[in-house]
């Protein structure tokens, strides 16, 4: 009887301490379960560096990147009115300085500068109209020489434009912009050096 009875307390501290190992061996688990179940996860976040890349790469394409659309469109028609204007003055700086130059050479057959409508005004046989009508020359070939380099660092710098446009735009790509936005007024009486001061009351809601 006494046998029995030891065997059976050897089995019963046995027992527990199989049940006590594996409850020790199951309780890291469960602590990392519990850490992954409650590790935050990371917010993406709209980035304005891509989108700065992506304009600088290809306008337009930061534009789409924040979802600006309707911006693409107006990104292209100001490079292309740039551009258009661009070709427009330095085709007639040209015209005028092959004019200045056919002018100002001693070879009768070079004579571009009888396709300016302003030469039928001239007596280029009289050495002040011929004065004039060079001068002329010279300074409209400078006039539209300068409009085309203007035109040129335009149009760079609304390339830049449409970089700073696209990094904002991706600022602001996430701000919380409540349609609630309200005002309201009230009178109010404030206490001011012994007297009472009527005035009103503004808050802003948003």
């Amino acid at each position: 009887m006494n046998r029995i009875k030891t065997v059976y307390k050897i089995f019963v501290i046995t027992l527990l301490v199989i049940v006590s190992a594996n409850l020790y061996s199951q309780e890291p688990a469960a602590d990392s379960l519990q850490y992954n179940l409650s590790k935050p996860e990371v917010e993406k976040v709209h980035s304005p560096k891509r989108a700065a890349i992506y304009s600088a790469v290809l306008p337009g394409l930061g534009q789409a990147y924040n979802k600006k659309y309707w911006k693409i469109p107006l990104v292209y028609a100001g490079f292309g009115t740039i551009g258009y204007f661009i070709g427009w003055n330095n085709k007639n700086y040209n015209t005028y300085k092959y004019a200045y130059r056919d002018l100002s050479d001693d070879n009768p057959e070079t004579d571009s500068y009888l396709n300016i409508e302003a030469s039928q005004y001239y007596d280029l046989s009289n050495s002040t109209e011929y004065a004039n009508f060079k001068s002329g020359l010279y300074k409209q070939q400078e006039y539209f020489r300068r409009n085309r380099d203007l035109l040129i660092i335009s149009i760079i710098g609304f390339y830049g434009l449409n970089i700073i446009d696209a990094s904002v735009d991706a600022h602001l790509f996430d701000f919380d912009i409540s349609e609630d936005l309200t005002m309201n007024w009230q009178p109010t009486v404030q206490p001011c050096e012994k007297q009472l001061v009527y005035g009103l009351n503004f808050t802003f809601n948003f």
